[in-house]
């Protein structure tokens, strides 16, 4: 509403009236329109708007100026740029995300987005990382989870363009094989590996494992805080998951056996690394990382 005259209505401004819309913010400045309705000026901006009296008497007026004022605010806190209401759902507004994306979202949401208690994303940009993400595992995004699961999406293999649903944390992560041209863990390629972690207290351990994708199981499975120094010492590639974990307890047999006091009491790494066995003292670095060569050395194609 513009600073504009209203037509005015004849009538006396009772006192009554005047203590109430002061006390609310506003000065009385007129009858206008009809009976009904009076002409208020916003003590905080100072804007002309028309309310009904009746508001005035029972509610709290509000100023329109202001209540959008508050809107720009809020949306700057919460970093968007506020555009217009939604003329769909008084509930809703339209912002401008920092990506330059037209968004809609609720009122109360920003408000709390604003408020550091939720965050915000912008859903065409979220579509592009899920596509992005999809294609470099090798797959598609088709779309949603045809069973509706919020945490599963709709994947085409791209070698062979089977179909299936896959939980978006493990193609993330690429723990996932084909349904139609994937090989099961046990006969599919695999690593052994060495991971060195450093506690709060700056004490150096060392974990011995096997996994498919050791980068993806040290910073995805492993690791309970992403800030913890931690370290792939040494992979090595062994032709199936079979072997691997063959491989892997024996190994664990033998350092139990021979070096009982570089086992380390899961007590200690507690709460930082997501295990319950399998870690040692630092000390045993060299050992492990000897074996692991070994074993390299095992599984090298031999120059005839």
């Amino acid at each position: 509403m513009s600073d504009t005259a209203f037509p005015t209505f004849p009538g006396k401004i009772l006192p009554h009236w005047i203590e109430a819309a002061t006390a609310k913010g506003f000065d009385i400045m007129d009858r206008i329109i009809d009976r009904l309705h009076v002409a208020l000026r916003c003590h905080q901006c100072g804007a002309l708007i028309k309310a009904r009296l009746y508001t005035v008497m029972s509610a709290q007026p509000l100023c329109p100026y202001c209540v959008q004022t508050g809107w720009l605010i809020t949306a700057q806190n919460a970093g968007l740029t506020y555009i217009d209401r939604c003329p769909e759902d008084r509930h809703y507004a339209f912002y401008e995300a920092p990506c330059g994306h037209k968004i809609r979202r609720q009122l109360e949401l920003v408000e709390r987005v604003a408020a550091g208690r939720t965050g915000i994303r912008c859903n065409i940009c979220h579509k592009e990382s899920e596509t992005d993400e999809a294609t470099k595992q090798g797959w598609t995004l088709l779309g949603p989870d045809p069973e509706g699961n919020p945490n599963y999406r709709h994947y085409q293999h791209t070698d062979c363009g089977h179909s299936q649903r896959i939980a978006r944390a493990n193609l993330q992560t690429g723990r996932l094989s084909c349904g139609g041209c994937g090989e099961q863990w046990s006969a599919a390629p695999s690593h052994l590996y060495a991971m060195r972690f450093t506690l709060p207290n700056s004490r150096n351990l060392v974990k011995l494992g096997y996994s498919k994708n050791p980068e993806s199981r040290l910073h995805h499975q492993l690791i309970s805080d992403p800030a913890m120094p931690c370290a792939i010492l040494r992979k090595v590639a062994v032709p199936s998951g079979q072997i691997a974990i063959r491989k892997e307890k024996a190994l664990h047999r033998k350092f139990r056996r021979d070096y009982a006091d570089a086992v380390v009491d899961p007590a200690i790494y507690k709460g930082h690394i997501k295990v319950k066995s399998e870690i040692y003292d630092d000390r045993l670095t060299e050992t492990i990382l000897a074996e692991l060569d070994a074993i390299a050395t095992d599984f090298t194609p031999r120059v005839s």
